[in-house]
C-alpha cells in the first residue's frame, strides 16, 4: 500500500449546498441553469481522496458541466427525499445514477437516518419478533448490524435480505419516476474500493445485495445502463495518486483510486454523449 501525505487538508472538496438542501455536496459549485448533466450516488461518485472523480472526468470529456451530487455512504433514500436534487436532475440533459447497496435504506425491518443512510436508527417490531435474541441498541451502523444478524441465523437473515432487495427495487423505481428525464444507471461491480469493510464480514461486495435480476427490474425505467468492472491493472494501482493523511490510509485503500475512476468515466462518456 502506498499513500501521499500532504497534511490533513491535502484535498479540498469545496463543499457546497444547492438551494435549500441541507446536504453538503462536493464542489466546486455548479450553476443549475443552462445545459448541464448530473451524477448522483454514494462514496464512489463523491470521489473521496481523488482529485478528479469520474463526474469531473466526464465533464472534461463532454465539455459539459456535471453537477456532482455524490454523497458519502448514501443510499437511495437520500435522493428520493431531496427535492432540490430531484429538480436539478429533472432539468439536466442526462443524470447518471450510481447503483448503491440495498442495506442503507429504510424498510419493514429497520429504519436508517434520512441523510446519513449508513446509520441504523431503530428496529421494527417485525425485526424484533424475528430476531428475539438480539439487542438492537448495540448497533449504530447498518452493515455491522447485518453482519451480526447473518452470523446469528442465516435462515432468518434470508428473510431480511429478501425484504431489502424488494425495498431497493421499489425505491429505485420511485427515484427514476421522480426524475422522469434521461438517466443512465451506473453499476460498478468488482471494485475493491466499493466495500470499506471488505468481504470478511460475510455480506459480500458493494453494491450490497444488488444482483442482475434486481437491475433488470429497474432497467426499463432508465434510458441506459452502464456496467463497469474495473480492470486488474486499475485495481492493482491501489491508492496511487490519491491524496490523504496518514491516518486515513486504511480507509483510502478501500476506495476506488484514480485509475478506477478513469475507467468509469471512459465507459460513461459514450452513453451520455448519445443522450445529451
Amino acid at each position: 500500500m502506498t499513500y501521499d501525505y500532504a497534511g490533513d487538508t491535502a484535498l479540498d472538496y469545496f463543499p457546497c449546498r444547492y438551494g435549500q438542501s441541507k446536504l453538503l455536496f462536493r464542489g466546486p459549485r455548479r450553476k443549475l441553469e443552462g445545459p448541464y448533466a448530473a451524477a448522483i450516488g454514494g462514496t464512489e461518485t463523491y470521489g473521496k481522496f481523488v482529485a478528479d472523480p469520474y463526474p469531473a472526468l466526464v465533464e472534461r470529456a463532454l465539455g459539459l458541466p456535471v453537477v456532482n451530487f455524490g454523497y458519502m455512504n448514501a443510499g437511495t433514500d437520500v435522493f428520493v427525499g431531496e427535492p432540490v436534487v430531484l429538480d436539478a436532475c429533472r432539468h439536466a440533459r442526462v443524470t447518471v445514477i450510481q447503483l448503491t447497496g440495498a442495506q442503507n435504506l429504510s424498510n419493514r425491518f429497520y429504519a436508517v437516518h434520512p441523510r446519513r443512510n449508513d446509520r441504523f436508527l431503530r428496529a421494527s417490531m417485525l425485526m424484533k419478533t424475528i430476531f428475539r435474541e438480539v439487542d438492537f441498541t448495540e448497533f449504530h451502523f447498518t452493515r455491522h448490524m447485518l453482519s451480526v444478524l447473518k452470523e446469528r441465523s442465516a435462515e432468518k437473515f434470508a428473510l431480511l435480505e429478501e425484504e431489502l432487495k424488494a425495498a431497493w427495487i421499489a425505491r429505485m423505481r420511485n427515484l427514476l419516476h421522480k426524475i422522469d428525464s434521461k438517466t443512465v444507471l451506473l453499476w460498478i461491480t468488482g471494485a475493491s474500493g466499493s466495500d470499506p469493510h471488505g468481504p470478511g464480514d460475510g455480506l459480500g461486495h458493494e453494491p450490497l445485495f444488488v444482483d442482475a435480476e434486481m437491475v433488470a427490474a429497474i432497467r426499463p425505467f432508465a434510458s441506459d445502463l452502464v456496467r463497469v468492472t474495473p480492470s486488474a491493472s486499475a485495481l492493482a494501482a491501489g491508492t496511487a495518486g490519491m491524496q490523504f493523511a496518514a491516518l486515513d490510509a486504511p480507509i483510502a485503500a478501500a476506495m476506488p483510486g484514480p485509475r478506477v475512476h478513469a475507467e468509469i468515466a471512459e465507459a460513461l462518456v459514450p452513453a451520455m454523449r448519445r443522450l445529451i
